[in-house]
């Protein structure tokens, strides 16, 4: 393969010849070669006192090169690093027994929080830049996300928020080659200057309202003292937990939840009747509108469907919270839409995986 100087470079594309990538790459190498094994010998000069051929009272001076081959982002580049006699030299570019050009390690954290596990990182190095890396190696490297996560995790929030919406989303883990379903518990907030902040992603067997009053207590120690509003779905038992926690909060139950549970015992034929006949229930201008349009429809529909009234009424004091508000607050709050956004994200990114091989190792 022919490598390409500067000056050659320029004619060529002065003179319309075609270029070679591969060219342009190792000449690229090669200059970056030449950068390291300068800045190495300026850093031995440095640590010496004296450049080299310069004579020196110092008993210690210059004996040779280690050559070595780095692992980068553009592909493997052989070095030569200047060693000293008493073998006291530690160089900062490039130091001893490091293999993996600085930069590299970005790359292998951008690729991990894209979803791709070790083996694929692993592939995906060896077939554009022609070099393989351990396991073992790669698991280092990502470690440096676990723990900025672990960080993120248990950072100090916000005194007051406004709105707090709260859902969970299904995820496959491999525990003991066996894959099980988990839930990633999810909580989105509304600053009071009206910026989402994800609060905290959490893993657990399966959703229950015992663990989300758990994170709820995690939420007030890590410094939320007030909510005015949380946004939750239908799960048994999440009034008492909120209560339980945040006594004066108001909760607001999934409206898109609600129907699709009245919906899921209507026939295929009733369902868009139905739908349409709910619709006048919530889409209502105040409570009372809406109370009344909930009675027209149970005479309409309470004898074929008894427990769809029977859910909207044992629910309403949370169904119909969202009528205390302005429109404007009523369309963000009384559905959970910006977590089930963020749920969709996270199903997206990791559609592909398939199953993740811990409950700590997965990406969003």
């Amino acid at each position: 393969m022919n490598i390409l100087n500067k000056e050659e470079l320029k004619r060529q594309i002065q003179e319309g010849k075609e270029i070679s990538l591969d060219g342009i790459l190792e000449e690229f190498k090669n200059l970056l070669r030449e950068s390291i094994q300068t800045a190495s010998e300026v850093e031995m000069t440095s640590h010496l006192g004296y450049d080299k051929h310069q004579e020196s009272s110092n008993p210690n001076y210059r004996n040779g090169t280690n050559k070595k081959t780095l692992k980068s982002k553009y592909g493997e580049v052989d070095v030569s690093i200047p060693r000293d006699r008493d073998g006291t030299f530690e160089p900062q570019l490039v130091k001893k027994r490091e293999r993996l050009l600085k930069g590299s390690e970005d790359l292998i954290l951008s690729l991990y929080t894209k979803g791709m596990s070790v083996r694929d990182i692993q592939n995906h190095l060896d077939d554009l830049y022609g070099y393989q890396l351990s396991e073992q190696t790669i698991s280092n490297i990502t470690e440096a996300i676990m723990e900025k996560a672990k960080e993120w995790q248990s950072r100090p929030l916000e005194a007051i928020y406004p709105i707090i919406f709260m859902d969970a989303t299904v995820l496959k883990i491999r525990v003991d080659r066996v894959v099980k379903n988990i839930a990633a518990y999810i909580m989105l907030g509304i600053t009071i200057d009206g910026k989402k902040e994800i609060l905290g992603i959490w893993i657990g067997e399966n959703e229950t309202s015992k663990y989300w009053l758990t994170l709820l207590n995690e939420l007030k120690n890590r410094g939320v003292e007030d909510v005015l509003i949380f946004a939750i779905d239908g799960l048994n038992g999440f009034n008492q937990a909120i209560e339980a926690v945040y006594p004066k909060a108001e909760i607001q139950r999934c409206i898109v939840h609600q129907i699709r549970s009245s919906l899921r015992y209507v026939s295929w034929k009733d369902r868009k009747a139905v739908a349409n006949d709910l619709k006048t229930v919530y889409c209502a201008s105040t409570e009372e509108d809406a109370q009344t349009a909930l009675v027209e429809f149970d005479e309409s529909w309470g004898k074929k469907y008894p427990h769809i009234t029977q859910s909207w009424t044992n629910n309403w004091n949370q169904l119909a919270t969202f009528f205390k508000y302005p429109k404007s607050v009523q369309t963000l709050i009384y559905t959970t839409n910006p977590i089930e956004s963020l749920n969709s994200s996270i199903k997206r990114r990791t559609k592909s995986k398939g199953s993740f091989p811990t409950n700590n190792r997965f990406s969003i």
